[in-house]
């Protein structure tokens, strides 16, 4: 397969794309933003593109397989998360991707879902797709082991403090909030705090966290 490879760490798409080449794909470009992902697909018409879905300055990577979605519907998408979510699985499939794996899978394991994805299949690990489309999980069965200090960042993310008001009512520092935040963000699969808003809403956290 001719491959666009979009992660924010130059380093693992740099290692990644000779290991992938050996296997019998080619790297016909590296990314590392949303916007030159967007650009490398749309100009090279690449036949998959490889996606970390976060990057660090906040921005959305499922605008990137809505945007490339848009202009080159012939080019699969497959993620590949650090931290995948329950949450940013579901969203990944309504978006039609092709793919959702882990980044702990190994070259091997990525390179055979790649020739999946090349036969017109899909590829969702097992693990990961527990829960069907659209599906609520069961209840009573804890998804996100978050701590009492994470609960309580979601609950106040839920009724919309920011950072200030946040830090200053917790007693902590804004850089501590931070913390939290990303590790809460990690935990739920989420992008931005707005999406963990939604989820939180969505499944029914905050009614469980304000219990």
């Amino acid at each position: 397969m001719r491959l666009v490879l979009c992660d924010d760490n130059l380093l693992l798409c740099e290692a990644l794309a000779p290991a992938l080449s050996a296997r019998g794909h080619q790297v016909v470009a590296i990314t590392t933003s949303p916007d030159a992902c967007v650009t490398a697909v749309t100009a090279l018409k690449p036949d998959a593109c490889l996606l970390d879905p976060r990057f660090p300055d906040g921005e959305d990577g499922l605008d990137v397989v809505r945007a490339i979605r848009l202009r080159q519907p012939g080019t699969a998408v497959v993620i590949l998360a650090s931290t995948p979510g329950p949450w940013a699985i579901c969203a990944a499939r309504e978006l039609g991707v092709a793919g959702f794996l882990s980044k702990d899978q190994n070259v091997a394991q990525i390179a055979q879902a790649l020739e999946v994805v090349a036969s017109g299949g899909a590829v969702f690990e097992s693990a990961l797709s527990r829960y069907p489309r659209a599906a609520a999980p069961p209840r009573g069965e804890p998804l996100y082991e978050l701590t009492p200090r994470e609960n309580e960042v979601l609950r106040r993310i839920v009724a919309g403090q920011g950072t200030v008001q946040m830090a200053r009512e917790m007693n902590i520092a804004a850089s501590t909030l931070r913390t939290y935040v990303k590790n809460l963000l990690s935990k739920l699969g989420a992008n931005s705090r707005l999406q963990a808003a939604a989820l939180a809403a969505r499944e029914g956290l905050v009614a469980e966290l304000s219990a």
